[in-house]
């Protein structure tokens, strides 16, 4: 991930974690949310079954802000961002967040808050999952 054309975060093998905060989201969420990404079963085993986690694999997450993730398009065409948690408040839990993963063994790597940011992926596979 880069910004301002300079790496800002990069991880090898492990899950890009786009991680959007709402306004009614506390820390108990960004905890509950950490374990279930440190534990989330989506990497495969010997046999080919998503079976290994990121504590079994010793992979990493690189986690990025995202507050266009809480967007409502349920009216017209203009997304409405409303209920996204104010950069004050989301910030916080954005680092506690990352700071839950480290403490169970996580190697996590962030870009910068509310900043502009290119990030690469290479996908192996068609995982793709939304935790709420």
């Amino acid at each position: 991930m880069r910004v301002e054309g300079r790496v800002a975060g990069e991880i090898g093998n492990g899950l890009l974690v786009l991680l959007g905060i709402a306004e009614d989201d506390g820390e108990d969420d960004a905890a509950r949310l950490a374990g279930k990404v440190a534990r989330l079963r989506v990497f495969e085993n010997d046999e080919g079954r998503l079976d290994r986690s990121l504590l079994d694999t010793g992979g990493a997450a690189l986690v990025v802000s995202q507050f266009t993730l809480i967007a409502d398009t349920h009216k017209g065409n203009r997304p409405s961002f409303a209920d996204a948690a104010a950069p004050e408040e989301a910030e916080p839990l954005v680092e506690s967040f990352c700071a839950t993963l480290r403490d169970l063994g996580v190697s996590v790597e962030t870009g910068v808050f509310g900043a502009r940011m290119e990030v690469e992926l290479v996908n192996d596979g068609p995982v793709t999952i939304a935790l709420g």
